[in-house]
């Protein structure tokens, strides 16, 4: 690492990133390049640039990736209706790529050595950072100061921002007991008195929903526009993919829907207890269930169902620049090619019904068959006596 001449920092312009920032300058004598990508976390950026200014760098990324976001990364892993250990819709997880994908391009078009990232030695992170680097430039060289440093507790990180002339400005409030991350699909909460499983969460804690006890007494019904798997429109209004996010996120966060608080393995090993606020994606998790309830076939449903938990596992544990990541997704991607219709969702306090669904071209729902009403011409039913009887052979073979 001794040769290291410029680096290419994630850059938040927190507290973190910023003393990192400094650090690298100092403990490798080298030039920093800041990336700072607007993924829909919806935090304000205008600060970011002269804090980067402030501490000498000369090179400045600052870019809006939402819809690429949510059109690349959100909406393919949705198709795949990605759900890891059964509750967590994956929001930090699928954004990694993203950023890592950014920090490598940044650092070919500016020569840089290295890329350098805020995540600690025990988290996730960390891993996926790393692993989407080096799938994109086996060479390139990856800075993780918390793994290097001894600066490893908030009070040492004061001292020395404080020692650097860093500006911290911290909020009026005191900030967030919290750690945090946010982007258009989710807000993470860690740390605190979440540390404690048995410790329920503080209602003050949640930002991107209401309390499902206060959410409005009356629902709210959307439909919601499926195109090759993908909601292209909401109440037949046509809309980018980060658009609908957003739509959903106001939408379902008003009425409370979204949260979860669970107690997940992380891939280093440890078990770590966290809260998710995913208020749009909980609806679109539903709906695009839903849909695919009418246009999919039974087998290729449940080959799908088959395939999430390793899809989900290879997301969360950082490997989406992979074969088998891309094996998957070709698999899945072949299977939405039907998927068309529309989801009627009704939203209610912290819930979110299905209450209809149909498709004009694609729906393989044949009311003439299922009915229970008069059926004949259509199906006969006493075709069943020997599927039934087939079916039991083996079992009739093999009793004692």
């Amino acid at each position: 690492m001794s040769s290291i001449n410029k680096v290419v920092l994630a850059y938040s312009g927190g507290l973190d990133t910023s003393v990192i920032l400094k650090w690298l300058q100092e403990h490798y004598d080298c030039e920093v390049v800041t990336f700072t990508a607007d993924i829909g976390q919806g935090e304000e950026l205008n600060d970011v640039r002269p804090k980067a200014e402030a501490l000498g760098v000369r090179e400045i990324f600052i870019e809006d990736l939402r819809e690429t976001f949510v059109t690349d990364y959100v909406y393919p892993m949705f198709r795949a209706n990605a759900i890891y250990e059964g509750e967590y819709l994956l929001g930090t997880s699928i954004a990694r790529p993203l950023i890592s994908k950014r920090l490598v391009e940044i650092a070919r078009e500016t020569g840089a050595d290295a890329i350098a990232h805020g995540a600690t030695g025990k988290g996730n992170d960390q891993v996926r950072f790393e692993l989407s680097a080096y799938a994109l430039a086996p060479d390139i060289k990856v800075i993780a100061p918390w793994r290097e440093w001894d600066l490893n507790s908030r009070e040492r990180l004061l001292a020395y921002a404080e020692e650097n002339g860093i500006d911290i400005r911290k909020k009026a409030d005191g900030g967030s007991p919290y750690s945090t991350d946010a982007n258009a699909l989710h807000i993470s909460y860690e740390g605190g008195v979440l540390e404690d499983p048995w410790t329920p969460a503080e209602e003050v804690m949640w930002e991107a929903t209401v309390s499902p006890e206060n959410a409005p007494d009356t629902p709210e019904e959307l439909d919601l526009t499926f195109e090759a798997g993908d909601i292209k429109a909401i109440n037949g209004r046509d809309l980018t993919p980060y658009q609908v996010l957003a739509m959903l996120n106001e939408r379902a966060g008003a009425h409370g829907i979204g949260r979860i608080d669970i107690v997940e393995n992380r891939y280093v090993g440890m078990k770590s207890r966290g809260c998710y606020e995913t208020p749009g994606g909980t609806v679109m998790l539903s709906a695009h269930r839903a849909v695919e309830s009418i246009t999919l076939d039974r087998e290729a449903a449940h080959l799908k169902d088959e395939l999430m938990p390793r899809y989900a596992n290879v997301i969360y544990q950082g490997y989406w620049f992979t074969p088998e990541r891309e094996m998957l997704q070709a698999a899945i991607d072949r299977s939405q090619h039907r998927v068309n219709g529309t989801v009627r969702v009704k939203l209610y306090k912290g819930n979110v019904s299905i209450v209809g669904r149909a498709s004009e071209t694609d729906s393989l729902f044949d009311a003439a068959v299922a009915t229970f009403e008069d059926d004949r011409g259509t199906y006969d039913q006493a075709d069943a006596a020997g599927f039934i009887r087939l079916n039991a052979l083996r079992l009739r073979l093999g009793t004692d």
